[in-house]
């Protein structure tokens, strides 16, 4: 069965996005898939990967690690290095030759990590382990209870962040996505079930966003609020997240970051007809890119263009999507002619390494 043979006029519309112009309003979400060096470094087969999929509107690439400390699973991209600086350059360098732009996700893993990958006892708001195994170079392991931050460690984390956007557009990303999502670091700070500090970063709503304002605001004065978007997750209980009071947390977040002039946010997991979405939409003046929540056994046969028309007409401005465009190098071309869509292999998805079910996704070949 093919795609309907007309496209929906608006996902193909143009739009403005910071310092760019998109091409239409489809982007291809970021996607942690482990093919970097051991210290972070992308190599040479993602800059294939990513320059395959240059007919995004835009690449938001795989999140890394503004620190070794962030650092999550092995593998993993980083930007805290000149040698990850020179990496990623042959990344950018290889999409802008396809005429592809990409922004960059910075992410601090938190209580995610583990001493077997990074050397590091891992930190976190509150010392509060990981309530589930984490993968490291020897396969599973229990995690370990993080070391909770000082005053000092957060002054510094801040620093990092900043330092890891100022090296992203030293790489040649046109902007980078503070990760404020999925259980992660950022996130960490906004649950209750992680967050247990009893000074100016815990307790009350007001204290535990103030973290996550924080990197946002150094990250847009290193690079420009222009450049700059961030992700959020509400709802996500991924990595034992539990945020406790969603309807609190997000408006005021975002009250605490209007007029900061940031490129986007970026909510992940977005449900149009759920309320929290909708205040979202409501208090955020800016752009807003959502990320649908598709079925996990099977990508729609349409790539995903129904899930994305109930975002737009809920009032999102750009549409994230994954695993679409994981297993559709060209997937932005089947969407436009109606073609079939390829399914993810998923034992490829995360750990192996190489080109099987990274590079090696099949494409509609030249255009006759």
């Amino acid at each position: 069965m093919t795609n309907a043979a007309t496209s929906p006029a608006k996902l193909f519309e143009t739009v403005e996005l910071g310092p760019l112009t998109l091409p239409h309003r489809l982007v291809m979400a970021p996607l942690t898939r482990n093919r970097a060096t051991a210290d972070g470094v992308p190599t040479p087969l993602m800059a294939t990967y990513y320059a395959q999929r240059a007919s995004a509107g835009l690449i938001i690439a795989e999140a890394s690690t503004p620190n070794a400390v962030g650092q999550t699973y092995p593998n993993i991209t980083a930007i805290h290095s000149p040698a990850h600086v020179e990496g990623w350059r042959r990344v950018t360098d290889a999409v802008r030759a396809e005429g592809g732009r990409m922004f960059l996700q910075i992410q601090h893993g938190g209580r995610a990590g583990h001493p077997d990958t990074s050397g590091l006892t891992p930190v976190a708001p509150s010392p509060i382990a990981l309530p589930e195994t984490i993968h490291t170079p020897a396969g599973r392991v229990p995690s370990v209870v993080p070391r909770e931050m000082t005053a000092e460690d957060i002054a510094s984390t801040v620093a990092d962040f900043a330092s890891a956007a100022r090296n992203a557009v030293e790489a040649g990303f046109e902007g980078v996505e503070v990760h404020s999502a999925n259980g992660h670091l950022l996130h960490q700070f906004l649950g209750q079930g992680t967050n247990r500090r009893t000074d100016a970063y815990g307790g009350p709503v007001e204290h535990r966003i103030r973290f996550v304002v924080e990197v946002a605001e150094a990250v847009a004065a290193a690079v420009g609020p222009e450049r700059v978007g961030l992700r959020v997750s509400p709802w996500s209980t991924v990595n034992g997240m539990a945020e406790g009071d969603t309807e609190e947390i997000y408006p005021a977040l975002l009250a605490a970051l209007a007029g900061t002039g940031l490129a986007y946010l970026h909510v992940g997991y977005a449900d149009p007809e759920d309320p929290v979405f909708q205040r979202i939409r409501k208090d955020w003046e800016g752009t807003l890119i959502a990320n649908p929540v598709l079925p996990k056994d099977r990508i729609p046969e349409d790539g995903g263009i129904a899930h994305a028309e109930r975002l737009l007409a809920a009032g999102a401005d750009v549409i994230a999507l994954g695993r679409p465009f994981l297993a559709n190098p060209d997937l932005i071309r089947r969407m436009r002619t109606g073609a079939p869509v390829n399914q993810v292999r998923d034992a490829y998805m995360m750990y192996v390494g190489g080109e099987t079910g990274y590079t090696d996704y099949p494409t509609l070949g030249t255009v006759g």
